[in-house]
């Protein structure tokens, strides 16, 4: 059935946001903007994704009228339509409350489920509807998302929800409340199945939907502007009796917090979900791409000239030296960023999302300093905190569920040790990465592209190979630190490093490393080309290698890698 005509009884009002009190003018032509207070168009409105053209406002928009900007025309089916509230608790009124709705917004419950094509990749979908109730989640709305994703984990297809709910349905009690667990669980076994859950929050997500299915996703997008929260910011005020802060609880608040992935703008989420949808399909695979550097020598590095080792520790702290994003930008197509660590923040001094090498899906992540003072202030001069290594292993475990192998571009002269470093546990996150990239169960390189210290470094270095640049360093601390401490002259770091064996030459007659990458003279992004030019061919034969071992050998490889040492 055709979605317009699925809500006809609705097409006169096509949004919630506007103002119920109505302009003088016919109706349906002119209506007013509830969050800058100007008159607009409704044509535009409709034509312009439910947006103010005035003040970029978002409209709050029917379910039917989110599946149209997503779907490939025509392709949505429906699924599980039918069923029916019980009234678990003999609320009284309810039912009629219930059959009021129902009359007047043409919708049979809060939520509609159901497949979809997104740019030719079929999707399960579940999209809310705030008009039905403040799309609160009662026992048919659990069981809808239930039925639908037990449905997508049979078919082995990702899923894909709008949440817009007030939280849970309180003429339903309890059984509101276990709804919170049904749908959990029926996404733990979606999870375990290997398959994608994205979940989309839009304005508001709060309650109970927020403790449950909202907030499970393997990605989390917002809409700009979107209140996402458990507790509502009214609740929150009247318990503590204290003024929030502007823009606690929106979307931006919950990406500087680390909760979410992204924000995406309303007109480009069909793009988005659809690139995403693409990384995770099945029928993703290598393309035979030819890599024409035949100018580029392919010799493990040029013997260590007249360079000092001190020499080369400042040449790898040189403000125009290519930082993490240069090789981002150079080596991998489409790359996605996705933000936090779903604990506490997110930290920019590393960066980290899904790409395309050579056709084939990777997770990249990278401590990342910055090209300018302001960057470089930003990014924490490359140092990461606790959550920084927290969203690094994320990603790691993301990548590990989808079978994408992970490469990591380390550069960072140590973890971040100031006092909320150490009251977030700075020391246990390092180790919790080491910890686990040991046992990861896909192929894991990681690059030395320029400072490598101490365990800040290791927490993404711990890998099938590791490789450094010609004139990267990697040493248990700094030479300053190294020459602090046991000879307590920090003056003496030029002496020190000669000592501390740091540069790429002598580890790799350490057999710390696998690989030294040469490098230009005056090495900037200028020339990062040629660089470039030798990681990827080195890649590339990396990763045919590495992905024809078994899972338990590529485990044991590693294993052993480390055991010799």
């Amino acid at each position: 059935m055709k979605l317009q005509n699925m809500f006809k009884k609705t097409r006169k009002k096509n949004y919630i946001s506007l103002r119920d009190s109505k302009p003088e003018v016919p109706d349906g032509l002119l209506s007013k903007c509830n969050k800058c207070g100007s008159p607009i168009m409704t044509e535009d409105v409709k034509n312009g994704f439910y947006i103010c053209p005035k003040c970029r406002g978002y409209f709050r928009i029917q379910a039917c009228r989110r599946i149209e900007m997503l779907e490939d025309e025509g392709s949505f089916e429906e699924w599980d339509k039918g069923l029916t509230t019980a009234n678990p608790l003999n609320f009284k009124g309810y039912e009629e409350k219930i059959q009021a709705l129902q009359k007047k917004t043409g919708l049979e419950e809060a939520i509609v489920t159901g497949k979809i094509k997104v740019n030719g990749l079929d999707t399960v979908i579940g999209v809310c509807d705030g008009r039905f109730m403040m799309a609160s989640m009662g026992e048919v709305v659990g069981e809808k998302i239930t039925l639908a994703v037990e449905r997508a984990t049979k078919e082995q297809l990702p899923v894909i929800l709008f949440a817009c709910s007030g939280g849970a349905r309180m003429q339903e009690g309890i059984v509101s409340l276990m709804q919170m667990a049904k749908t959990s669980a029926a996404l733990k076994r979606h999870s375990d199945a290997g398959l994608l859950y994205i979940s989309v929050l839009t304005d508001p997500t709060t309650g109970g939907v927020t403790a449950s299915f909202a907030m499970l996703g393997d990605i989390i997008l917002a809409e700009p502007n979107a209140l996402i929260g458990f507790a509502g910011p009214r609740v929150i005020e009247q318990t503590i009796g204290e003024k929030l802060p502007k823009g606690f609880q929106r979307s931006e608040f919950l990406l500087e917090h680390g909760f979410i992935d992204k924000i995406v703008e309303r007109e480009n989420m069909k793009e988005t979900l659809s690139q995403i949808l693409r990384l995770h399909s099945k029928d993703t695979a290598p393309e035979n791409v030819k890599v024409n550097f035949a100018e580029v020598s392919k010799e493990m590095a040029k013997e260590a000239s007249s360079m000092s080792a001190w020499d080369r520790v400042l040449v790898s702290r040189r403000k125009d030296r290519p930082v993490a994003d240069d090789y981002i930008e150079r080596l991998f197509e489409e790359f996605m960023e996705f933000h936090g660590d779903r604990y506490f923040k997110d930290d920019k001094a590393i960066i980290g999302g899904t790409a395309y090498f050579h056709g084939r899906p990777v997770t990249v992540i990278a401590q990342a300093k910055g090209r300018t003072t302001k960057e470089n202030i930003e990014r924490n001069f490359g140092m990461p905190s606790p959550e920084g290594y927290r969203k690094a292993l994320r990603l790691m475990k993301q990548a590990e569920k989808f079978g994408r192998p992970v490469i990591c571009l380390v550069d960072t002269p140590g973890a971040f040790c100031g006092l909320e470093a150490e009251q977030r546990g700075q020391g246990e996150a390092i180790a919790r990465n080491i910890f686990e990239m040991s046992g990861l169960r896909v192929p894991v390189i990681s690059v030395v592209i320029g400072e490598g210290g101490s365990g800040g470094a290791l927490a993404m270095a711990v890998a099938d190979e590791v490789w450094m640049l010609e004139n990267s360093v990697y040493s248990v601390l700094s030479p300053e630190g190294f020459a602090s401490i046991l000879w307590k002259d920090s003056k003496r770091a030029g002496e020190a490093a000669e000592v501390m064996r740091l540069t790429a030459g002598d580890l790799l007659k350490l057999e710390v490393i696998e690989k030294v990458i040469a490098e230009p003279e005056n090495y900037t992004r200028e020339n990062l080309d040629k660089v470039c030019g030798q990681l990827e061919i080195f890649l590339s034969d990396f990763l045919k290698v590495y992905t024809s071992f078994s899972i338990d050998e590529l485990v044991e490889k590693r294993y052993q890698r480390f055991r010799r040492i």
